[in-house]
């Protein structure tokens, strides 16, 4: 292949990326939150099952301060080249609530996490939508439309379809310590909703990796390990996966109500479910598969819902023109 062929399929790519961003700017913001909301939850089910690996291997609390080292280490070469003064914070206080209630719920989180299936931890996660839903209500007074309550109540159903057979024995401890997690999860993403009116993406992935760090620190030193090579590589992965994540969970707070993209994280189970049996040998349970069923179905028809009541709202701003 010569320059010019070089440079002619590299105009052209660029061309189809800038007609995809484009086209995707145009869909109505509830749209785009949905979609990167869905973008988010793929990358954290990978996240997890790695995550899972390494906990069996190593301390789960060095595990959780690994991840988040590794995230740090990947993102500061990027801020030093935008240059720090671009990621200085203009609420401090905001950051560190945030890394100290979201490391809250990783010490219960990764407690739990090498003890019960991933299509469960998946399933478990899911009661967070509902303390988001409740928290985006009472605090930034976001408006509740009945479908958004009603798909969230059915994915919530479909959760129990999944989890409730399983709360028995000593796994049905893990798994109330799992759950236990959720209400911190959601005050962490309700903290970030908040930082995005004033801070960048960046800024708060920065922010995130740095005080989750810190915070995790002491934990890990109790049972310290030194990882090997292929220990180091996964927690890399888990790095990149998680920064990308938070990222896309970051773009879906900023174009869209928070409440509007919760639904959509009920999909993450059927990746899970699939992960698991692949990875783990985890094969899905019939109330796994029943509640899944459920949850999709929940997840398909408010997402249409909210497609069809952002097209509506369009034509009537449009038309009041």
């Amino acid at each position: 292949m010569n320059d010019s062929e070089a440079s002619s399929r590299g105009s052209g790519w660029r061309q189809h990326r800038h007609a995809l961003v484009q086209r995707l700017s145009a869909l109505p913001p509830t749209v785009r939150g949905l979609l990167w909301t869905t973008l988010a939850g793929a990358q954290f089910v990978l996240l997890n099952a790695l995550m899972r690996l390494l906990s069996q291997q190593i301390d789960v609390f060095q595990t959780q301060f690994l991840r988040y080292l590794t995230a740090l280490l990947l993102i500061l070469p990027l801020a030093w080249h935008h240059g720090l003064a671009h990621y200085r914070p203009k609420q401090i206080g905001g950051q560190f609530w945030r890394g100290g209630v979201h490391t809250a719920g990783l010490c219960l989180w990764f407690i739990a996490l090498p003890r019960i299936s991933l299509a469960d931890t998946t399933a478990i996660g899911f009661t967070t939508p509902l303390f988001i839903m409740i928290g985006a209500y009472v605090v930034f007074k976001e408006p509740m439309r009945w479908e958004r309550w009603v798909a969230t109540g059915v994915g919530f159903a479909g959760v129990l379809i999944v989890v409730g057979p399983k709360l028995t024995g000593s796994a049905g401890l893990y798994n109330l310590v799992m759950l236990a997690s959720a209400p911190l999860f959601a005050a962490s993403f309700l903290i970030t909703k908040a930082l995005t009116r004033t801070e960048s993406n960046g800024v708060i992935l920065l922010w995130q990796s740095l005080t989750i760090t810190v915070f995790s620190l002491p934990l890990a030193l109790l049972h310290w390990q030194w990882p090997s090579a292929a220990q180091w590589a996964g927690f890399a992965l888990c790095g990149l996966l998680g920064s990308l994540a938070h990222y896309c969970l970051t773009r879906s707070f900023r174009v869209a109500d928070i409440s509007a993209t919760q639904s959509m994280k009920f999909l993450d189970l059927v990746w899970s479910a699939l992960l698991g049996w692949a990875l783990f040998a985890d094969v899905p349970t019939q109330s796994t598969l029943i509640g899944g069923a459920v949850i999709c179905a929940a997840t398909i028809w408010v997402a249409r819902r909210e497609s069809r009541g952002a097209v509506a709202a369009a034509g009537v701003q449009n038309g009041a023109r």
